[in-house]
């Protein structure tokens, strides 16, 4: 811990502040995850992680930037991995679930900014988050008008270090093609922070690794659809949340082991809640580390969480890149047409997103969906009333905070809509 504290100090971090939320991080983890019955052994790597998120992370990435690699902050799905990887860099997701640090960014950006963007400066002014003072670039997209905005100010308050990748908001032809020169813009930006040129055999190897790792995640998804289901919506969740932190290869192994383990599990019908436990699918916008309440209240409340439809869950593994090209250029076009599949509520028209709830709903055997909206986070807020009006199963909309002002209502709402779904 000694050695972990002179590197906090060394990369500017508010010690009493971070020492806070460290212990209450530990806190709400201990109530939440490590009470739960019947989990997995695989498990114990994750918690593993997330005793060390701070610590044995935060000491790798120190050192890979002392040996001369690229660490890139971000806040999207849409932040090219495959690149990263391939130019011999480390991707970290910078996005922060917890209520700190609103005062501070509050002087910086309006109250009435979603708790998503408020985190992620407040975590920062706070001085709470290693994650951000180990990056070389920090990678921000014009999903909303929100973070379109926050970047500028983010950038101040960083000293120059964020990159803005122009993401469009429609999938027509020129579309693609303003995206395809950001893909190849942001190349040229790695290329230049690496002193690395990008190869054939290294966009190759980067696909790979990125294609690994959401094949591991698919595979995960696959099995929360048997019943009973062998793992709990919070422990799914967790190990989507490291997806974005962890070291890809490493990752993916983990996951793969799970995974072994929860097969033997449905071979023997075993599962972490009896079996015809009402299921859920969760949609909507993404769960940033560690947001864990609405999964923690849904399943405290007799049902079983069994997919997020979220940037954090299915949207980030969705799409594999395709392998198949033979050149540079021809890669790069490959992971263009990638990442324009992810179904944000950006995009307009968004009818795509509506099917792929459809699909999870139908392939996970959810009995109903919670649409789960962030205040002031206008596009997921347009598209909740969208869906309220298209879908046609069991539905409840849900709009909230990082806060727990309001967990009395949310569970009250919550337990209401599974007793319709045993009715």
């Amino acid at each position: 811990m000694e050695e972990y504290v002179k590197l906090w100090k060394s990369l500017g971090l508010d010690l009493d502040s971070h020492e806070v939320l460290l212990n209450t991080l530990s806190e709400f983890y201990e109530k939440i995850f490590l009470s739960q019955p019947k989990r997995p052994k695989g498990m114990k790597y994750f918690d593993f992680v997330i005793s060390e998120v701070h610590g044995l992370r935060i000491k790798e990435l120190y050192d890979a930037r002392k040996e001369g690699k690229v660490v890139v902050g971000a806040f999207c799905v849409y932040v090219p991995e495959e690149l990263i990887y391939a130019l011999d860099g480390i991707c970290v997701g910078l996005c922060a679930g917890a209520e700190i640090g609103y005062e501070e960014a509050e002087k910086y950006i309006p109250r009435n900014t979603c708790a998503l963007i408020k985190a992620f400066m407040g975590f920062k002014l706070a001085g709470v988050c290693p994650y951000i003072e180990c990056c070389n670039i920090i990678v921000g997209e014009t999903t909303c008008d929100g973070k379109k905005k926050a970047y500028e100010t983010f950038n101040q308050i960083t000293n120059g270090k964020v990159y803005v990748l122009e993401v469009p908001h429609t999938k027509s032809k020129e579309a693609f093609e303003l995206f395809l020169k950001e893909v190849y813009k942001f190349k040229d930006k790695l290329e230049e922070l690496s002193g690395k040129k990008l190869t054939l055999e290294a966009l190759k190897k980067g696909v790979a690794i990125a294609n690994a790792k959401r094949k591991a995640l698919s595979r995960l998804e696959k099995l929360r659809a048997f019943d009973p289901v062998p793992i709990s919506g919070l422990d799914a969740l967790l190990i989507e949340q490291i997806a974005f932190y962890d070291d890809p290869v490493r990752f993916a192994e983990k996951v793969n082991l799970l995974c072994d383990e929860l097969e033997n599990m449905v071979k023997n019908k075993q599962g972490v809640v009896s079996k015809n436990t009402p299921r859920i699918l969760i949609s909507g916008c993404p769960f940033a580390l560690p947001n864990w309440k609405l999964h923690h209240l849904v399943e405290t409340s007799g049902a079983i969480v069994v997919g997020e439809e979220s940037c954090v869950g299915k949207r980030y593994y969705n799409e594999l890149t395709d392998d198949s090209f033979s050149s540079v250029e021809e890669g790069i076009e490959k992971i263009a047409i990638r990442y324009l599949k992810t179904h944000c509520a950006c995009f307009t028209p968004n009818n795509e997103r509506l099917d792929d709830i459809k699909n999870m709903f139908k392939t996970l055997k959810a009995d109903g969906i919670i649409h789960y909206s962030l205040q002031f986070c206008t596009p997921y807020m347009f598209e909740a009333y969208k869906l309220e009006r298209d879908i046609e199963v069991p539905y409840l909309k849900l709009e909230t905070d990082y806060s727990l002002e309001d967990i009395g209502q949310l569970k009250t709402r919550i337990e209401a809509f599974i007793e319709t779904l045993k009715e």
